[in-house]
């Protein structure tokens, strides 16, 4: 408990100086890197024909972003399928299966990193490099620059969105890049390969012969937490010391993912604070830490993974009572699918980080999680929005508050205003199918695999585990966030087309429902704040806010969750 409090009082010290960073780049103030970025920058605006100064409405931007990111999918599918060219393949790794093929990079571009294959036997250098590490990069960079237009629309100070090109560069340029590069000096420091040599064979001490996984692991697990990826250079993922293998990798992993997801949320609030002053007395506002509104979502967000790590932190040092039952010790709490280096703590809290992140990365086996300790990182990725990854989780609780500035409006009478704009018609419409699509997209694929033959094969667990296996995979599909249980045999040709559409329609469509009700309230005039205006930075509110999400999961989840890690939790301890 006390090493996830500090971790937890370290990050809150990292995280604000990187929102305000991430606050400058976002609004193209100045930063004391622009004497090396601004030469880079322009440099790659020559190179693509890309006008800075040319802005965007939000369908031009969204239409950008998809069509960019259709000719990275073109070209990420053509080398997955002809991988096995001896160019950067030491190790002589064949082509990709064609639905595989369709299925990895379908979840590299939606920055899921979903995987139906070991890396280290099913992926060339060139595939790693070229498409893995590649997507990780543009695929974060897209979901982040999305929010960043979010957030201009939100916040109505600018005449369109920005420019999609020119926030793809600047994130890529000025966040992603040099971050990853120091990330991954620390992570070569600590013991993580980074190279282009086969893999070796070693005689182990008990006398068998093991290959010992080489490659560029180090670079691709730094961009990997960075852009809340999560897709493993190996099959185990940071499980294996190999890409975690010190205590300090493991620490340097969870910040790296944590950072810009918390950084986003201060961006937003600085972006959106005091309009009502500066509006009022033209005057510049002061630089602050949150913002009063970005303070009310960083405070929602925090309490309900806070709620998640200490459930998941208690329900794996009560341990298996079918394992003590056998005769074996749970003094140490459920250590079945975890490292020792590691133990309960630092799992725990890793698990609910990826998950509420969305990021995808694992340090232990989530199938072999407690029913409740497993129900925790499934729940966050029905709820989607715990900080959630790559901007995602800001856009997905802004709609929740809007919903909620909605309801309350109601119940007391006040005007639903959100920012100093009306809250309407057609944006309500646009925010109850915004909210509705993720859940219809986990049920609707969820009931198809229990409900037929092709997905009935897959399941190798029976009874109520085996459905919880099923619900993680389509809920990690749809949230984008790439972790399994892995006790499905899901590389067949039902498992990688279905969840392969879960994860493109988890991705887009609510990127384009969100633009779109960003745009909506940019072109809308400012009201004046009167005694019937609902307040949105107040403790109050942010209670509110917390009790809808949890109700509106509850009333959507609920009952498939009791017939999972419900069930299964009351049977164990029956």
């Amino acid at each position: 408990m006390f090493q996830i409090i500090v971790t937890l009082m370290i990050y809150m010290l990292l995280v604000i100086p990187m929102g305000i960073y991430l606050y400058h780049v976002a609004t193209n103030k100045h930063t004391f890197a622009d004497p090396v970025f601004d030469r880079v920058d322009r440099f790659i605006y020559r190179l693509g024909g890309i006008d800075p100064q040319k802005g965007m409405g939000w369908k031009k931007y969204v239409m950008s972003l998809i069509v960019m990111n259709a000719v990275m999918v073109f070209i990420g599918y053509l080398i997955l399928r002809i991988q096995a060219l001896p160019i950067f393949n030491p190790n002589g790794i064949g082509a990709m299966e064609p639905t595989l093929s369709f299925n990895t990079i379908i979840s590299f571009i939606t920055n899921t990193n979903l995987q139906h294959y070991s890396g280290e036997s099913g992926l060339s250098y060139l595939s790693q490099m070229m498409v893995i590490i590649f997507l990780m990069f543009t695929s974060a960079a897209s979901g982040y620059a999305a929010c960043v237009a979010f957030v201009r629309g939100l916040a109505g100070k600018e005449k369109d969105m920005g420019n999609f090109y020119v926030d793809l560069v600047r994130i890529i340029t000025r966040i992603l890049l040099p971050l990853s590069i120091i990330v991954g000096l620390f992570l070569v420091w600590q013991g993580v390969p980074q190279n282009l040599n086969a893999n070796v064979t070693v005689n182990t001490i008990e006398g068998n012969m093991q290959d010992i996984a080489m490659g560029p692991i180090a670079a691709l697990e730094s961009i990997k937490h960075l852009g809340t990826n999560g897709g493993g250079f190996l099959g185990a993922n940071s499980a294996t010391p190999l890409e975690n293998p010190t205590i300090l990798s493991n620490i340097a992993e969870l910040y790296s993912m944590m950072i810009l997801p918390g950084a986003c949320v201060i961006m937003f609030g600085n972006m959106v604070r005091n309009r009502k002053k500066q509006e009022k007395d033209n005057t510049k506002p002061k630089r602050c830490l949150f913002g009063s509104e970005g303070r009310t979502v960083f405070a929602a967000m925090g309490i309900m993974f806070l709620i998640g790590v200490f459930v998941c932190y208690f329900a794996e040092k009560a341990g298996n009572p079918a394992l003590g039952q056998a005769g074996l010790s749970q003094s140490m709490g459920s250590m079945e699918g975890k490292e020792v280096r590691f133990g309960i703590g630092q799992s725990a809290l890793f698990t609910t980080t990826t998950t509420s992140f969305t990021t995808g990365t694992v340090n232990n086996m989530h199938d072999t999680l407690t029913p409740i300790g497993g129900m925790i990182p499934l729940l966050h990725m029905m709820l989607n929005l715990v900080f959630g990854g790559k901007g995602v989780g800001l856009m997905n609780m802004i709609m929740y508050v809007i919903l909620t500035v909605f309801i309350c409006g109601l119940m007391i009478g006040r005007t639903p205003e959100y920012l100093g704009k009306k809250i309407e018609g057609k944006e309500m419409k646009l925010t109850a199918l915004c909210i509705i699509i993720h859940p219809l997209l986990i049920l609707s694929f969820t009931a198809l695999a229990v409900g037929t033959q092709a997905g009935m094969e897959g399941i190798t667990n029976p009874g109520f585990h085996g459905l919880s296996q099923v619900l993680y995979e389509y809920a990690s599909s749809a949230a984008n966030n790439g972790s399994g249980f892995e006790g499905l045999a899901d590389n067949t040709y039902f498992w990688n087309i279905t969840t392969g559409l879960a994860m493109f329609f988890g991705r887009y469509l609510s990127i384009i429902i969100q633009m779109a009700i960003a745009g909506s309230l940019m072109k809308k005039r400012f009201v004046n704040e009167t005694i019937g205006t609902l307040r949105t930075d107040t403790k109050t509110f942010t209670i509110a806010l917390v009790l809808i999400v949890y109700i509106f999961a509850a009333l959507t989840f609920f009952p498939v969750l009791s017939l999972g890690p419900v069930a299964e939790h009351l049977t164990l301890w029956n």
